[in-house]
């Protein structure tokens, strides 16, 4: 069989979870929580299907729901995006960035992503007949070198692909990141698709710079956000897009033959719990202190932590204790000492391996704790 993906192999998220069940590791690999949601959502979701919302929603989704999340991000970002155009409710992220992809990709068209880069972004280029354009981050502090961007940009160029903050590293953009994107794309067909599902998972006083924010760049950007994130719910897999008519009407086109629409029952408690504000601007304050309890039981180790701005991820440096290479060295801890994480290598498209490992701190603080013991010893 001719394969469209022939590079593409088994995840490393599926590999290294796998490992950590057979290892009976603790799992620190896969970005998910080992904690249980609000009880209140849960009634909320059993409410509404023994209320009988069972059957289909609109495609766009619930109009209710899509009221709140235009009032929501008015509210936080300044820009108002109409309910019934310009949002669209997805299966999870995952399912919007290949909406949006699909949407705007053209064969031969060139696509800048940053690496490292989310696992999904260049498979659906390439599933579109486009080509990945990859630009390496600033190691250690995975800033963006906005000249590289400058020299990179042609008459090919269709869509740069932004990720804040940023999985797998942890990093954020800022004001002057979006202005300076904003400078370079202006007068341009160049669209902007914001992968922003961290966006109120962000640290030390720092905010969340969204795209929206910025006119000229809100006029042609996809945005991209996650209920599964916001509300420890990952296995829900519902998300949404923020973008202008013309772009949504163009994703929805996909996403009609897609999902098509998205679990009902979930929309109406979604539309209910998104009132209740604290649940999401608390939440950066509720993982700084798994962050901050993370390091503290990794004080004294010979792991060096990398900065980490935002999202429940935290990258570190190995070099003192290893010269594997990274993947192998996953491996052999999870093997070994029973902790599995994410080799960083994976994530950029040259193998570059800076003896980074990924962890994910959305964790209880018991399975911290044991982690960390386990960790110092290494």
């Amino acid at each position: 069989m001719n394969s469209k993906l022939p590079q593409v192999g088994t995840t490393i998220f599926t590999t290294m979870s796998g490992l950590a069940l057979q290892e009976n590791a603790i799992n620190l690999s896969q970005g998910f929580p080992d904690f249980h949601c609000d009880p209140e959502l849960i009634d909320l979701v059993y409410h509404f299907m023994k209320a009988g919302h069972n059957q289909y929603a609109l495609s766009p989704g619930l109009p209710l729901l899509r009221q709140r999340i235009s009032a929501k991000t008015e509210k936080l970002y300044g820009r108002k995006y109409d309910p019934e155009t310009e949002i669209t409710l997805t299966a999870g992220a995952s399912e919007a960035l290949f909406c949006a992809i699909t949407a705007l990709v053209h064969p031969g068209d060139e696509v800048i992503i940053f690496d490292p880069a989310y696992d999904l972004y260049i498979p659906v280029i390439q599933l579109n007949g486009g080509k990945p354009v990859q630009i390496k981050l600033d190691f250690p502090d995975y800033s963006i070198d906005w000249q590289q961007v400058e020299k990179a940009i042609n008459n090919k160029t269709k869509l740069i692909i932004i990720n804040s903050p940023h999985n797998p590293t942890g990093a954020i953009l800022n004001a002057d990141d979006l202005q300076q994107l904003a400078a370079l794309t202006k007068n341009t067909g160049i669209f902007i698709i914001s992968d922003e599902v961290y966006e109120h998972i962000i640290f030390d006083g720092h905010k969340h710079h969204s795209v929206v924010t910025i006119p000229e760049l809100a006029a042609r950007s996809i945005a991209i956000s996650s209920f599964g994130k916001t509300y420890h719910v990952t296995g829900w897999k519902i998300g949404y897009t923020l973008a202008p008519k013309a772009l949504t009407t163009e994703l929805r086109k996909v996403h009609q033959f897609n999902a098509f629409t998205i679990n009902t029952p979930i929309q109406h408690a979604l539309s209910q719990y998104i009132l209740k504000e604290d649940k999401y601007l608390n939440l950066g304050v509720f993982y700084q202190q798994k962050r901050d309890k993370f390091l503290q039981v990794m004080n004294g180790s010979r792991f060096k932590p990398l900065s980490c701005n935002g999202t429940y991820f935290q990258m570190m440096d190995y070099s003192a204790i290893s010269s594997m290479p990274d993947t192998e060295f996953a491996i052999e801890m999870t093997r070994k000492h029973k902790i599995a994480s994410i080799p960083v290598s994976v994530f950029y498209h040259d193998g570059a391996d800076n003896k980074v490992v990924r962890f994910c701190f959305a964790k209880e603080d018991k399975t911290l704790e044991v982690a960390g013991k386990i960790l110092r010893d290494i």
